[in-house]
């Protein structure tokens, strides 16, 4: 089982590092393809933090939030990286999310 979430979890960090790569040739909604693309993937594999923060980007980017997307991938790839997975995760997450939103 930890295997699996292993690879899971380098399955991730290699799609978000490839949009981070790709961002400045994607358009908007081919980035929040890709990112909904992660968040079902986080999703089935219970990774929650993850599914938190690629609600968040893909609402930033809804609003045209680009010049900003290296830094939401940053907080995705640390979503992803947690052990936790719980409640309180996502909470904190979320507000790392909302506070960068107010920045």
């Amino acid at each position: 089982m930890r295997a699996d979430l292993d690879s899971v979890r380098l399955e991730l960090t290699a799609r978000i590092a490839a949009i981070d790569v790709r961002a400045p040739y994607l358009r908007t909604g081919e980035m929040a393809l890709a990112v909904d693309e992660i968040r079902h993937i986080a999703r089935d594999a219970g990774f929650n933090p993850a599914v938190t923060v690629a609600h968040f980007i893909n609402a930033a980017l809804a609003r045209g939030e680009r010049v900003l997307v290296h830094g939401w991938l940053q907080m995705l790839r640390d979503a992803v990286a947690t052990e936790r997975q719980d409640v309180n995760a996502c909470a904190a997450f979320a507000a790392a999310c909302s506070v960068r939103l107010a920045a």
